[in-house]
């Protein structure tokens, strides 16, 4: 192994330097050395790391960064591309701490690594976009839209369209950012991406069309980037061959996490990046492909063999440290039963453990019962609440358990809530800041222009034009005719923005104070608003301590919108008061947690699969691939719950409406040789609905009297 060969050989008195991979499993280490990695331009051919879930994934790909930055690499030439800033981040932590070690042991001294190309897809298209903006047609002071601020400029285009005023409904401006979504990022034509995915907008395929030219004209009009083009202005851009050498000659190796997850502009991207395959590491598991949704296509990391020649060595991983091999050995019947897939067979040193359950209970409050009780006694057992997690399909499934919660004084987290950055008050700010950025920014310029008093859309409207036919020069704002009412915030706002636009303003440490100048201008907006305000501008200070992060305004405005924080507000509890919170998610939400018992709400046919998705073999394999994700989650316990009855109108056990659920199509009979199988009732346990009414009554209205 290379991994071996990592420095000159010691004096025979002196004893061998620490092995950097030692703690690797010989897959792990297979993976993490691959191919001779030396610094003398010629690279490894391509290789392709199937990670089951649990294996190590995170730990394998820092340690193939460890080792290509050991054997010669700059950490500059090494480009990481991951789906989330918080991966990129923990991995190039990771890497710069192996590294760090070795050199020390080795050299002695200052260890430091630098890796500045780690990031999101969408991150690093940013930064490469701002370098190459002549090239494509872009100014290099483009804002990035986030997915709230995108779908209003789609509600502009359709309303500037007459689309809203029809006399039947037209699709909402959410479906037509899905749809604009979907069939870029598919690259794909309207009609099947209607056709396949949104049939019920098929018959408005001529509209959309139109709605879609005009959403891309005022993009262009305002130099706005929204997700979706961020990837295929660097698509195109590598399609141009002496932009796409100039680009890929920064980079010796190109490693991508969770390649199962990339739709086919991302992966024609590293295709292009690297055409022979060359210095090309992905990492993935086919098994955890769960965002078809968001155009992800399982085909490319199924395909990546055959992508290049030679084809691409194939390292699994298959040793996982996270769950207990009973519950291992249901995942792997799920999975044994898939269509198309890597083989593989998930193993623990963690032998036995206790086998997972499929518990049917008598109906929905049955479910809920029963997992209040079963996370109750795991909590009294010394499972911590936020060691313990309750997963479902679709978001409103949690919709009943969260009520008993609250009404049992049992704090929980809901991932999949409302997100820091989408609260009115924090976009008002950042608004100011986008607009100084970028003048022709007419979003932020809307949004600025209404939070004054007297000045409507229409007024918004005619400060833009004005703005406009002044050559987009913020100082000019000073003469616009704003209403009475509004002229005195609008001369201060003026004077504000021609201060943040300063050539030198944006730049370096002189930009961190203009939060706090933004802020300062803000706040009476602020108290005049919004209730709760004093509430309100503790998200305003969290604001200004996160820009300080940053080197650049750009920066700061283009990461944190791609890559934005999550909100705490979704505690049902008091933090402060019981720091303790158990979690729910949906299974999307939950990919790459883990907890020590996992309960898995609605697994009948109609949720697991979901309905949409029946009458499609892709759909439906997906599905499974859905199941398996929550089912890996779980180290110890886990739960899949399994209702008899859904009702219609409401959670009473008597008198509703109800269907029937049917047993999951994948929980098939070698499947559920691996469950412990149980029956609950809320009857049967005691609980709440047990027993006839007792024969006692209470006279309340005297005691409410005597209250007062």
């Amino acid at each position: 192994m290379h991994g071996e060969r990592l420095a000159a050989p010691e004096p025979a008195d002196q004893a061998p330097e620490p092995d950097p991979f030692a703690q690797l499993n010989a897959a792990q280490r297979e993976a993490a050395c691959h191919g001779h990695s030396s610094a003398d331009g010629v690279a490894a051919g391509p290789l392709l790391i199937i990670a089951g879930a649990g294996t190590g994934k995170t730990g394998t790909l820092a340690h193939r960064v460890a080792h290509l930055v050991l054997a010669g690499h700059a950490g500059e030439r090494i480009l990481l591309l991951t789906f989330s800033r918080r991966a990129a981040v923990e991995m190039g932590d990771r890497a710069r701490r192996i590294v760090g070690h070795a050199l020390r042991a080795a050299r002695g001294g200052d260890s430091a690594v630098r890796l500045p190309w780690s990031g999101t897809f969408h991150g690093v298209a940013n930064r490469l976009l701002r370098e190459y903006a002549a090239n494509v047609g872009l100014e290099a002071s483009f804002s990035v839209l986030d997915r709230g601020d995108a779908a209003d400029l789609l509600d502009v285009a359709r309303h500037e369209l007459g689309y809203s005023r029809l006399q039947r409904r037209f699709p909402r401006k959410e479906t037509c950012l899905d749809v604009y979504s979907r069939t870029v990022n598919a690259q794909a034509p309207l009609a099947e991406v209607l056709t396949r995915h949104f049939p019920f907008c098929a018959e408005w395929e001529a509209e959309l069309r139109q709605l879609f030219r005009r959403y891309v004209a005022l993009k262009l009009e305002a130099q706005l980037l929204d997700y979706d083009d961020l990837l295929l202005y660097w698509y195109h851009l590598m399609g141009e061959p002496s932009l796409a050498s100039a680009v890929s000659a920064r980079f010796d190796h190109v490693l991508v996490d969770e390649y199962q997850d990339t739709n086919r502009l991302q992966a024609g991207i590293v295709k292009a990046l690297r055409p022979d395959g060359r210095g090309v590491t992905v990492v993935g598991d086919d098994a955890q492909s769960i965002y078809a949704f968001r155009a992800a296509s399982i085909d490319n990391i199924l395909d990546f063999p055959q992508q290049y020649t030679p084809q691409a060595n194939i390292v699994r991983l298959e040793q996982n440290y996270r769950s207990t091999q009973a519950i291992l050995d249901s995942a792997n019947a799920l999975m044994a039963e898939a269509s198309r897939q890597y083989g593989k067979r998930l193993w623990s040193a963690r032998a036995g453990g206790a086998m997972p359950r499929y518990v049917t209970l008598e109906d929905d409050a049955a479910q809920i019962d029963y997992v209040v009780r079963e996370v109750l006694a795991a909590r009294e057992a010394g499972v911590a609440l936020r060691r313990q997690a309750v997963l479902f399909r679709n978001g409103h499934h949690s919709d009943g358990l969260e009520l008993e919660l609250i009404r049992r004084n049992i704090p929980y987290v809901k991932y999949g809530g409302l997100k820091f950055l989408e609260a009115a008050h924090v976009k008002d700010l950042l608004s100011l800041l986008r607009l100084a950025e970028n003048p022709k920014n007419r979003l932020a310029l809307f949004r600025v222009a209404q939070l004054l008093p007297g000045m409507g859309p229409a007024n918004a409207e005619r400060a833009h034009d004005w703005l406009a036919s002044h050559d987009w020069r913020l100082a000019s704002l000073a003469q616009f005719a704003a209403p009475a009412q509004a002229r005195e915030d609008w001369l201060s706002l003026a004077a504000l923005l021609v201060e943040l636009s300063r050539p030198d303003a944006a730049l370096l440490d002189a930009w961190h104070s203009q939060v706090g100048q933004a802020r300062r201008w803000y706040e009476p907006q602020l108290e005049r608003l919004y209730a709760g305000a004093h509430v309100r501008a503790g998200d305003l200070d969290q604001l200004e301590h996160i820009a300080t992060r940053y080197p650049t305004r750009e920066r700061f405005l283009s990461e944190l919108t791609l890559d934005p924080p999550q909100a705490s507000s979704d505690l049902s509890g008091a933090p402060l008061i019981d720091e303790d919170f158990l979690v729910l998610s949906t299974v999307h939400s939950a990919k790459g947690q883990e907890w020590d018992a996992v309960f898995v709400l609605n697994v009948a046919d109609g949720n697991f699969p979901n309905e949409f998705a029946t009458g499609v073999p892709e759909m439906i394999e997906e599905e499974r691939r859905l199941l398996y994700v929550a089912m890996t989650r779980a180290r110890s316990d886990l739960h899949l719950l399994a209702p008899l009855k859904y009702y219609v109108t409401g959670q009473r056990r008597h008198g509703d409406r109800h269907v029937y659920g049917a047993r999951s199509r994948f929980v098939t009979e070698p499947v559920m040789g691996t469950f412990e199988r149980v029956f609950h009732s809320i009857a049967e346990s005691g609980g709440h609905g047990a027993g006839a009414r007792p024969n006692v009554s209470v006279d309340v209205a005297s005691r409410l009297r005597e209250q007062w």
